[in-house]
């Protein structure tokens, strides 16, 4: 779109840059004075240099590296040749001249002085010719065409940053909803991976002395993996929904199993679905650590309401054995959900050698 609407402009600039002049330069070419062709010459180059120049930086969204001296040469270009000139070189090239002024120096003072150039033209003009009507229209010829100049220099320069800012969002979604894909799989996969690996090991420990126990150990092993696959094929669609009490009932089965003991007291409040959420993906993401980073033999997992936000306090009293997962991944994930649903998140350990995850989200 941006090219084709540059090459609309472009053409339109060209047609009537040449179409302002030629009739001029035609009429000065058929007086035939060495003279006269010398000076329209040097106009020209005088003239259309700076203006393509002025022009294309302008088109590029840019200034001219030398701008003031290249408006100052094409001003010099626009009146000088009235000297040696007999008729109106002027006219046509104050016009096209009106373009670049408005482009490239501010409308604050550009659009003033464009007027006042047009309406010294439309004096000259009457006193020349004796009729109003001419001096007005080629008044109204000066501003017709810099704004016209001006305005599609203008719609290229838009059409390329609305196509810039399109890319720049549609950039910005697919890095969102990468960092989403991420997000949910790191804190989804985590805890089944978790719980898998656990049972895996409980069921080799008891596969010798209880054999029963051990088959029931791999049968729910089995269905963590299958609820493991099911949760990658909805992340990967986008239509994973979770409740804070199932997760909290998965966090309950998964600890016990552990060897954690689990102690639950969930507030009964009514929450809106992304705050419901974001509790959830924190009793996940605490339990995780818990079962990951931790020597923990309690766990407690709570909600209360103050100051209208619901608190999730996910306590235990085994402190992580090597390192803290508080500048974990998963936690950094897990603020930015909190982010999103208007709360926050904060980590660290307790005064009796435990560890807290503390989630606030609005009510």
């Amino acid at each position: 779109m941006s090219t084709s609407a540059r090459r609309v402009a472009v053409t339109v600039v060209v047609l009537i840059s040449v179409g302002y002049m030629i009739s001029g330069v035609v009429l000065y070419a058929l007086m035939g004075s060495a003279q006269i062709t010398l000076i329209v010459l040097a106009a020209l180059v005088g003239f259309y240099v700076p203006h393509y120049l002025n022009l294309s930086a302008a088109l590029r969204g840019e200034r001219p590296k030398h701008v003031v001296a290249l408006l100052v040469i094409q001003t010099l270009a626009t009146y000088l040749p009235n000297l040696g000139l007999v008729g109106g070189w002027s006219q046509g090239a104050a016009a096209l001249f009106a373009g670049p002024l408005l482009l490239l120096v501010p409308l604050r003072w550009s659009a003033p002085i464009v007027g006042l150039t047009a309406l010294c033209h439309m004096v000259r003009l009457v006193e020349m010719t004796g009729s109003f009507s001419v001096g007005l229209y080629y008044g109204l010829t000066i501003v017709i065409t810099g704004g016209m100049i001006y305005s599609l220099v203008r719609l290229v320069r838009l059409t390329v940053e609305l196509e810039q800012a399109r890319a720049d969002l549609a950039e910005a979604a697919v890095l969102k909803e990468r960092l989403r894909i991420s997000r949910d799989l790191h804190d989804g996969l985590g805890r089944s991976l978790t719980a898998i690996a656990l049972k895996g090991d409980l069921a080799t420990r008891l596969m010798d002395r209880d054999p029963g126990a051990a088959r029931n150990e791999v049968g729910e092993l089995v269905q963590v993996a299958r609820e493991a696959a099911q949760d990658v094929r909805l992340v990967a669609r986008g239509y994973r929904e979770m409740s804070l009490t199932g997760e909290v009932h998965r966090a309950v089965a998964l600890l016990e199993t552990s060897g954690v003991d689990c102690q639950v007291n969930l507030t009964e409040t009514e929450l809106p679905r992304d705050s419901e959420e974001t509790l959830a993906w924190g009793v996940r993401e605490g339990v995780t650590n818990v079962l990951r980073h931790s020597r923990a033999t309690i766990c407690t997992i709570s909600t209360s309401v103050r100051g209208g936000a619901v608190h999730l306090e996910v306590v235990n009293d085994g402190a992580p054995a090597a390192g803290t997962p508080a500048n974990s991944g998963g936690l950094t994930g897990l603020g930015e959900r909190a982010a999103q649903a208007g709360g926050s998140v904060t980590a660290g350990g307790t005064d009796g050698g435990g560890f807290r995850l503390v989630m606030e989200v609005p009510a």
